[in-house]
């Protein structure tokens, strides 16, 4: 007979793809946690993992065994919090799935959410708009704040949140002008330093620059916008960040922040989460959240 236990090491290797770190996370040596799996495979008669030097994934009948295995701790998860509701209290995990041009809005979100339900453990994660997707299918994410064009609205509850626009954010010495604003060309003839190309932002800015007909000059990446704002404000390059960034932060020192026009960029940023009834009482908490900031 196969555990809830069971599941959950299954879940968690699932989500990690790694051995160790499942193991790591089920609290058990790596040797423990293997061991379990094979004696899963021994009560199934039926290989779940690839074999290798390290994790290669699932055969077929592992694939089927874990898409039970996620329904079920899901519906677990759902019937622990519908218990700890009726007395009251909205209690328990929750993950969210934030893309990086969106995580001084979910930072605002997470500080009303923790006022108004100091039950909730919440872990926010940054991710790329398909590592959100991918996470709310595995059961890693519970939520996700992403892109529109990066959710599926056939295998999603998607819900706008805002609309993101872009400013260039220059140190004060090197910028087109100190005040009103600016446009992609005179982005485009700075040297620059944006989000690494796999990411869903930097998509949008290399089709924005492209549609213009502007060929800027990209003299670093980076995988988050810390460290470019910082370069921003050591003059090595400008740099293109969100305007819901800029605000939360109150500006950098030494720099000035254009908002971009000519044209305008817009690009709509939403909440998902799994098309799933009943839900889950923390996701309806931070709904709630949202509706009410």
């Amino acid at each position: 007979m196969i555990s809830l236990k069971d599941l959950e090491f299954l879940s968690s290797l699932a989500r990690h793809r790694h051995f160790a770190r499942a193991a790591e996370e089920c609290g058990v040596s790596q040797p423990a946690f293997s061991m379990r799996i094979r004696k899963m495979e021994e009560r199934l008669d039926a290989a779940i993992v690839k074999r290798g030097n390290r994790f290669q994934g699932f055969t077929p009948e592992g694939e089927a065994i874990l898409r039970h295995a996620r329904k079920i701790m899901k519906d677990v998860q759902i019937l622990q919090e519908e218990f700890r509701s009726a007395k009251g209290d909205i209690t328990g995990q929750l993950s969210i799935g934030v893309i990086p041009t969106a995580m001084a809005f979910a930072a605002r979100i997470a500080g009303q959410l923790r006022l108004s339900h100091p039950g909730i453990r919440l872990r926010m994660q940054a991710s790329t708009s398909l590592g959100i997707q991918q996470g709310l299918e595995n059961g890693l994410f519970d939520a996700g704040i992403t892109y529109e064009e990066g959710a599926a609205p056939d295998l999603m509850r998607v819900e706008p949140l805002y609309s993101e626009t872009y400013m260039l954010l220059v140190r004060a010495d090197q910028a087109p002008r100190r005040s009103a604003k600016a446009t992609w060309a005179e982005a485009a003839a700075l040297p620059l330093v944006l989000l690494e190309p796999g990411m869903q932002n930097r998509r949008f800015l290399d089709l924005h620059f492209s549609e213009l007909g502007l060929h800027p000059t990209v003299v670093s990446e980076t995988s988050e916008f810390s460290s470019a704002m910082v370069m921003a404000a050591n003059g090595v390059a400008a740099t293109i960040v969100p305007e819901v960034l800029v605000q939360a932060l109150g500006g950098v020192p030494g720099t000035v922040a254009l908002p971009l026009v000519s044209p305008q960029l817009n690009k709509q940023v939403s909440l998902v989460t799994a098309h799933q009834e009943p839900g889950l009482s923390t996701v309806a908490a931070l709904r709630r959240t949202i509706i009410t900031q």
